[in-house]
């Protein structure tokens, strides 16, 4: 198994995310590309001392990028959607 820093790269917080978070108790993460589910659910439950009930998984396509007459892509990553255990969560903007 891979560090758990490196399987968890960084939360994804979007206004979509948030209210997820909010009502459901459900949070989003980038991580690494060859993480597997079982990996992801250690690691989220060791970092941030919770529990983790369910985790879902889905890649997200690069978007194609042009400079000038030069095309390429954006790379591609993979988001987890991690869901806690009613009473538990996670504080990213504490205090703000």
């Amino acid at each position: 198994m891979k560090d758990m820093y490196q399987i968890i790269k960084r939360p994804i917080i979007t206004e979509k995310s948030t209210l997820q978070k909010e009502f459901t108790n459900k949070l989003a993460f980038e991580v690494d590309p060859k993480a597997n589910k079982i990996e992801i659910k250690q690691s989220v439950e060791k970092l941030f001392n919770v529990k983790v009930l369910n985790v879902r998984i889905l890649k997200v396509k690069g978007k194609k990028k042009r400079m000038g007459r030069w095309e390429g892509r954006s790379k591609s990553w993979k988001k987890a959607i991690v869901t806690l255990r009613p009473g538990d969560h996670i504080e990213f903007f504490e205090g703000v």
